[in-house]
């Protein structure tokens, strides 16, 4: 089952634990759907299933505990720790994913761990990797706090009100939208009915039909 069905099978005040605790443990640096779940989440809220407040609360949460445990582990485990854990999941974890993480923290320096929230990759590397090379823990603390209000309190805000906007307009101008597609699939009708009406005319011989003979004169 995918995890977007699964959320939205559990009773909704589980779905707040549940949100808070995936994007935690991928925020901890182990590679889950913290995205899709957030999304979900948000989308159930915009149904009315859920309340947007507690969704994007647990969220922000979630993102900012789990860097943090994130940030202790990396600091006590060292870059050592990510080669060990590379060689056991490469998948998540190899060299080249490092590699991109650590150009990523060089080019960025703290601004990586918030720009991390955005980045599927960082996500799971921000917090681990910041305290494996050493970030002073208050500049990895500002980053880290902004990058989860930013990311999961602006993703619940974006998806709740699309959501709603689209959910209102649907049920405001859905005869709009029957018009419309009943309009379009005549109009499409009608262009390839001609266009096929010029395409016989233009090549008679490969339309199915028989030229009619031509009149054979008589001999005087």
């Amino acid at each position: 089952m995918h995890l977007d069905v699964w959320l939205e099978s559990v009773p909704p005040n589980a779905v707040y634990a549940l949100v808070g605790v995936i994007i935690l443990l991928e925020s901890l640096g182990i590679p889950l759907p913290g995205e899709i779940a957030l999304v979900t989440a948000s989308v159930l809220a915009a149904s009315g299933v859920v309340n947007p407040w507690g969704v994007a609360i647990c969220a922000i949460v979630g993102a900012i505990v789990g860097d943090s445990i994130g940030y202790s582990i990396g600091r006590k485990g060292g870059k050592p720790l990510f080669e060990k854990v590379g060689r056991k999941f490469p998948k998540h974890f190899g060299p080249d994913h490092l590699a991109t993480a650590e150009r990523s923290f060089q080019k960025w320096g703290m601004w990586a761990v918030f720009f991390g929230r955005f980045i599927a990759l960082l996500r799971i590397f921000a917090g681990p990797l910041a305290g494996a090379l050493k970030m002073p823990y208050w500049r990895f603390l500002i980053a880290n706090v902004l990058g989860g209000i930013v990311w999961a309190g602006g993703t619940t805000w974006l998806i709740y009100t699309v959501g709603k906007v689209a959910e209102h307009w649907l049920k405001s101008f859905s005869w709009v939208g029957l018009i419309v597609a009943a309009l379009g699939g005549g109009l499409s009708a009608l262009i390839l009915k001609r266009r096929a009406a010029k395409n016989r005319a233009a090549h008679p011989e490969t339309s199915g039909g028989t030229p009619a003979p031509e009149p054979v004169a008589s001999a005087d």
